[in-house]
C-alpha cells in the first residue's frame, strides 16, 4: 500500500462556506460530485490504528466537504454508507493531520424495525443543531413523541463539544 499525504486526503473534500444542512438525501449531491475514498485513505486517515479496513465490502466512505475558513484546525465531513446505517461524520484534525475529534452529526439507521433519523445544520459560527428521533408510522416524518434537539459546537481548538 502506498503512503498518501494528509494533503492528498484533504484535497478530496471541497471547501464549503457554512451554513450547511445535512439530511437523509444530501448524500446524493456529494456522491455525484465526489468519488468514494480509497481503502488506502480509509486505513491511513479514518482508521489509522487498524492495519486493514474492518468493514464489510459494501461499506463506502464519500467525502462531503471541508468547512471553509477554519484557521487553527481542519474540519472534514464524510458520509459513511453501511447496510441499513448511514452516517455523516464530522472530524477535526490539527494542521499536521493529527486527529483532534470526531462525531456522528447526522444519520439514518434502522433500530428495532423503526427508522431513526438525525439531521444537522452547521452554522457559520460552527454551531451544530441536530434534530433527531424515530419516524412515525408512515416512515416519512419524525414522531413528535421521540423527537429531540441537541446542540454541538466546534471550538477554536477543533474540539467538538455539547453546546
Amino acid at each position: 500500500m502506498r503512503k498518501l499525504t494528509f494533503a492528498n486526503f484533504v484535497a478530496k473534500f471541497p471547501p464549503v462556506s457554512m451554513p450547511v444542512t445535512l439530511g437523509e438525501d444530501t448524500h446524493h449531491t456529494f456522491s455525484a460530485e465526489n468519488e468514494p475514498l480509497s481503502d488506502e485513505m480509509i486505513v491511513q486517515f479514518i482508521h489509522p490504528t487498524e492495519k486493514v479496513v474492518q468493514e464489510d465490502p459494501y461499506t463506502e466512505y464519500v467525502p462531503c466537504f471541508a468547512i471553509d475558513n477554519t484557521e487553527e484546525f481542519i474540519a472534514l465531513v464524510w458520509w459513511k454508507a453501511k447496510l441499513m446505517n448511514y452516517e455523516y461524520v464530522l472530524t477535526t484534525f490539527n494542521l499536521k493531520g493529527e486527529l483532534l475529534d470526531s462525531q456522528v452529526i447526522a444519520q439514518t439507521r434502522v433500530v428495532d424495525g423503526k427508522i431513526y433519523r438525525a439531521v444537522a445544520n452547521i452554522s457559520s459560527d460552527l454551531e451544530i443543531v441536530i434534530a433527531e428521533g424515530f419516524s412515525g408510522e408512515d416512515g416519512d416524518q419524525f414522531d413528535p413523541g421521540s423527537s429531540q434537539m441537541r446542540e454541538l459546537e466546534i471550538l477554536q481548538s477543533g474540539e467538538i463539544v455539547a453546546g
